[in-house]
């Protein structure tokens, strides 16, 4: 089996409400999609997507991704995409670094191998749960009563576990908290994700003050090096993603202790095949896992779902999906939707849901 055309869509998803990241240092109205579309002379087609979160977040912006294709297009030709490996040598070969260029390739690959094998994409990585997947609702920093209230929204769809955004001012951190855990019921997990916006000094007032109440914390420091020296100074469980990229980051924060969880972000990552090598590595070391889409739609969320589903039930802590907080919907109701705050794993080989064609329009660019 070989590929043998790549087409490639861009679709604008607005967002239902404005988002604010990092104390409001960084503002979201509308993400930039990228769909790509694997054709082969076998006559299967496998969809992937790569929808970074904003130009400005990280090092990856959805015009990147559209070049970065253009300059892989000729080494993924010809590629038999069910060898996954492969088409990653094949990559890295024509595009050193750029993961997220390389991730919706990735996913389309993995769609078209389940589909040839008869299976779903998590049997295919080694055998999925079928248990409901917790939603981790996304909560941008605000103001504590409008968190609270965007919590509450979200509760009313069903979700119990929550990523509240904090970060930008240690007073403001340590009351929102605090406002936070005297809200919280008791069925509920939440994560403070700090997306790097601490300083050392700051995120040491900020986890001291709260240390009491038990909370877990992500990415309290902008890099590996600044977390490696908070971890030993508090007790509060602490989560890694922005600096979790590569399989060395990994091997890195699982030998010398740096966290208790991943969060695995398969557009930054890499897609799928690069992520699983990340899982093991988490639960060789009892480190458990948040498995997140960067952004995008019910594509990106379900290939999430996918890898979460191979991770034990008592290791996986919780999905994020993008698709509650878009306007459009480019599936048409299809694929795994929101039950009651979670996700359950398609039964259709590969990865069990398409987008409609004619929502993403006309094809930026095709290669063959």
């Amino acid at each position: 089996m070989k590929i043998t055309r790549i087409s490639v869509f861009h679709r604008d998803l607005p967002l239902e409400h404005p988002y604010w990241l990092s104390g409001g240092r960084l503002k979201f109205e509308v993400l930039d999609a990228t769909f790509v579309k694997l054709e082969t002379d076998a006559g299967l087609i496998g969809w992937g997507e790569g929808t970074p979160w904003g130009h400005t977040y990280v090092p990856a912006h959805g015009p990147g991704i559209r070049a970065g294709i253009e300059t892989m297009a000729p080494a993924i030709l010809g590629c038999d995409p069910r060898l996954t490996v492969n088409v990653e040598r094949a990559m890295d070969l024509q595009l050193p670094g750029h993961l997220y260029a390389k991730s919706p390739i990735d996913m389309a690959c993995w769609d078209i191998a389940g589909q040839a094998a008869g299976l779903p994409i998590a049997d295919m990585l080694g055998g999925g749960s079928r248990r409901l997947a917790p939603i981790a609702s996304s909560v941008g920093a605000t103001t504590p009563q409008e968190t609270e209230a965007v919590m509450n929204r979200y509760r009313q769809r069903g979700y119990k576990v929550h990523s509240v955004k904090v970060g930008g001012d240690v007073e403001r951190d340590i009351e929102r908290i605090r406002h936070v855990e005297a809200f919280r019921k008791p069925d509920e997990r939440i994560l403070y994700d700090v997306n790097r916006a601490w300083t050392r000094q700051q995120a040491m007032r900020v986890m001291t003050a709260t240390e009491g109440l038990g909370i877990m914390v992500e990415q309290p420091g902008e890099t590996l090096d600044d977390i490696a020296a908070i971890r030993p100074l508090t007790r509060t469980p602490i989560s890694v993603d922005e600096s979790l990229v590569t399989l060395q980051d990994a091997a890195r924060i699982a030998r010398d202790g740096l966290a208790e969880v991943f969060g695995i972000k398969l557009n930054r990552v890499g897609g799928l095949t690069r992520a699983r090598r990340m899982r093991d590595i988490a639960l060789a070391h009892g480190i458990d896992c948040f498995v997140m889409a960067t952004g995008g739609s019910v594509l990106a969320d379900t290939e999430a779902l996918h890898l979460a589903a191979t991770i034990p039930d008592d290791n996986m802590l919780g999905v994020w999906a993008c698709q509650d907080m878009l306007t459009v919907d480019i599936a048409s109701g299809r694929g795994p939707r929101n039950i009651d705050g979670c996700l359950h794993l398609p039964e259709a080989p590969g990865l069990g849901v398409h987008p409609d064609e004619d929502a993403l329009g006309a094809a930026v660019a095709v290669y063959s």
